[in-house]
């Protein structure tokens, strides 16, 4: 199903929930600052909290009311930043937090992964001390793949956190459409955060979420960045930079330079994702919104001039539907 009538984007229902959100959220990775896993850096350099906190306010200013974080972003500081930037204003945003990693803050790394019941309400309890709230909005697992009786077993502690007002909804960041469909049988359940960019669809996923009411909040929007077209084949990125770590799972990026393929790829689609006068990122953008009414990109920031390229896309809208059918001819998605 294509969104690609709708002229201009405004709120979309968050799912089930009843819930309503600015169509282009806010992604909080980046303004967690420098932090490890397995050892290798999994930040995006060095951040300005000062800046952060007026990128987000901005943000709030231009329609986003949906800002996704993590306690695994630096550790808890994306959160307590996040936190700073609502003061006064709470109820002007719906924040989405995640859990399932544990860390060692003094040495801002993650160690290990944790979904059990007791670290559940143990890391829950952490981010509404962070975020400066008395409830999260939608809570959502971290850990991409769970077992049945894992799963399970999070969603009845979810539950319980619901009935005592911790939290208002939870989700879960997977790519399984499978298992996330399982969950489906949770009255809370409203969200899965899923990976989707014009080099990487999830179809399957996209229409479970249609099939059963619930939002599609989409992580790497931008394809780590790869989509703003500012890369060049000569590019090499920091070594504190978590697309020069060496991570296995970062695919758009090699020894911190931008993949020659998908350099090939953008440069096909590139006068496409330009329609209407957009930026190669609002084209991106809108390719996310046009591909289904349920999604929600939440790109990355830490500025403001990021933040305002970004949510004009609420005003320039989903691209058309004969564009969309020429980019997917073209990538043959």
């Amino acid at each position: 199903m294509l969104a690609s009538d709708i002229s201009t984007i405004g709120r979309r229902p968050l799912g089930r929930s009843g819930l309503s959100a600015g169509a282009i959220g806010l992604g909080g990775w980046a303004i967690g600052g420098y932090f490890t896993l397995r050892g290798k850096p999994d930040g995006w350099g060095e951040v300005d909290d000062e800046q952060s906190i007026r990128a987000i306010r901005l943000g709030l200013e231009m329609g986003a009311s949906l800002i996704d974080t993590a306690d695994a972003y630096g550790t808890g500081h994306s959160e307590e930043v996040i936190g700073r930037a609502l003061s006064g204003r709470r109820g002007d945003a719906i924040i989405a937090t995640k859990f399932g990693y544990t860390y060692d803050r003094a040495a801002r790394a993650l160690i290990s992964t944790d979904v059990s019941p007791a670290y559940i309400n143990e890391a829950c309890a952490a981010s509404l001390q962070r975020l400066s709230t008395d409830y999260i909005d939608l809570y959502q697992i971290h850990v991409g793949e769970l077992s049945g009786d894992q799963a399970d077993a999070a969603g009845e502690t979810l539950e319980k956190l619901v009935e005592q007002g911790a939290i208002r909804f939870w989700g879960w960041s997977t790519d399984n459409a499978a298992a996330a469909k399982r969950l489906v049988k949770f009255p809370h359940f409203v969200a899965v955060q899923q990976e989707l960019n014009v080099f990487a669809d999830g179809p399957d996923m996209l229409a479970m979420c249609e099939c059963n009411d619930l939002a599609s909040l989409n992580r790497s929007p931008l394809a780590m960045g790869f989509l703003t077209g500012k890369f060049r084949a000569d590019t090499r990125l920091p070594a504190n930079d978590v697309r020069a770590a060496g991570h296995s799972w970062v695919r758009f990026f090699e020894d911190g330079r931008p993949r020659a393929d998908h350099l090939k790829r953008l440069a096909e689609v590139r006068e496409l994702l330009q329609t209407g006068g957009r930026t190669l990122a609002q084209g991106a953008l809108g390719w996310i919104l046009a591909r289904s009414p349920n999604t929600f990109p939440i790109p990355g920031f830490k500025t403001e001039v990021q933040v305002r390229e970004n949510l004009a896309v609420l005003e320039k809208g989903a691209l058309p539907a004969a564009t969309m059918a020429e980019i997917d001819a073209i990538l043959g998605n």
